[in-house]
């Protein structure tokens, strides 16, 4: 039996240490939030936080979380910088289809976390390899800059 901290809460479960924590996550603990999108880490629907830090879970084994925490979307709104950028994508209507917005939202809480104010490359590079079909970038850099900044609209 496994076990990891995941939203804060201690998780049990039995899995292969090899499977990806992505199919963990999904189809073991039913928290269906984080999405498979690519499976190589390339479009980052994927990403969920491993202490804090952006990680792809379609390519992480889940044996090799250990006891680091995992914040997938589902918990995110409990940290001030994702409750920020949620509040932001709603405000600005970010979604389109809405299947890669979890990552997005992910790539954009921790880059908030770690720089509070953000300048453009700083959103560039923390948002590079996060892929909208829909092209909703403008919009999702609009609500980066107003997470950023702490204006309502």
């Amino acid at each position: 039996m496994a076990k990891l901290t995941i939203n804060g809460e201690q998780k049990s479960f039995d899995a292969p240490p090899d499977m990806p924590l992505l199919w963990v996550l999904r189809d073991i603990l039913g928290l269906t939030g984080t999405k498979f999108g690519c499976g190589i880490a390339q479009c980052g629907a994927c990403t969920v936080h491993i202490d804090g830090k952006p990680v792809r879970s379609c390519m992480l084994a889940v044996g090799a979380v250990r006891d680091r925490a995992v914040t997938t979307i589902e918990g995110i709104a409990s940290t001030s910088a994702g409750a920020k950028v949620q509040k932001a994508w709603l405000d600005l209507e970010v979604v389109q289809c809405g299947y890669c917005q979890s990552g997005q939202l992910m790539s954009a809480a921790a880059l908030l976390a770690n720089t509070p104010n953000p300048d453009d490359s700083d959103i560039d590079a923390a948002m590079a390899g996060n892929i909208c079909r829909c092209g909703t970038y403008v919009r999702i850099r609009a609500a980066i800059k107003q997470a950023a900044s702490g204006r309502q609209s």
